[in-house]
């Protein structure tokens, strides 16, 4: 298994959606480099040890950019194991994500807003948001009616935020819990 890291410049003017500023509460203000670090650090070495125990190959690629550590596990060769890290509709990896947060604030005192991600499935799952939110676009302009989307993670809900405010629409969160989602208007 290798760690590899790299570093990019953080940006000092981190735009968050309202959810994940509400979840990471004062995370990203303040955050500095050596600390996402650590926190990278921490966590390549808490992921290691569980795909240890479970006999799961792959490598843990470690990036801090836009004051967030990304935390990617990936294989040269196809994975059965690392697929079922992902499970059925990125579950698995939900919750593995957090609780490789957990075991970040364990080991720092400090709350992690790290995103985890196995195989490439978070940027296979990025392009079908965006297409999510180019057909919700769509559909708005076409009937003038608001559109409201499947439940989501406060992540993907973000890549949605941002899409469609790219495409020139707004966007809003409804509902609690693993029943909130996004509705999409003109206005």
């Amino acid at each position: 298994m290798s760690v590899e890291s790299s570093e990019h410049a953080l940006s000092a003017d981190v735009s968050e959606d309202q959810d994940d500023a509400a979840e990471a509460g004062n995370a990203g203000k303040g955050t500095s480099a050596s600390r996402l670090e650590e926190e990278g650090d921490v966590a390549a070495d808490y992921l290691e040890e569980l795909l240890d125990i479970a006999d799961i190959d792959g490598d843990i690629d470690i990036e801090v950019r836009n004051g967030r550590t990304y935390i990617s596990i990936v294989t040269e060769e196809e994975s059965a194991g690392l697929e079922s890290l992902v499970g059925r509709d990125g579950e698995v990896l939900e919750a593995l994500q957090e609780l490789t947060r957990l075991s970040v604030l364990s080991a720092t005192d400090n709350r992690s807003r790290l995103v985890l991600d196995i195989n490439g499935y978070r940027k296979e799952r990025a392009g079908h948001l965006q297409k999510i939110a180019e057909d919700a676009v769509a559909s708005v302009k076409e009937t003038g009616k608001a559109v409201a989307l499947e439940p989501m993670s406060a992540y993907e809900r973000k890549i949605v935020h941002d899409a469609v405010a790219d495409l020139g629409l707004v966007s809003e969160s409804e509902g609690e819990g693993a029943g909130r989602h996004i509705v999409v208007s003109a206005d």
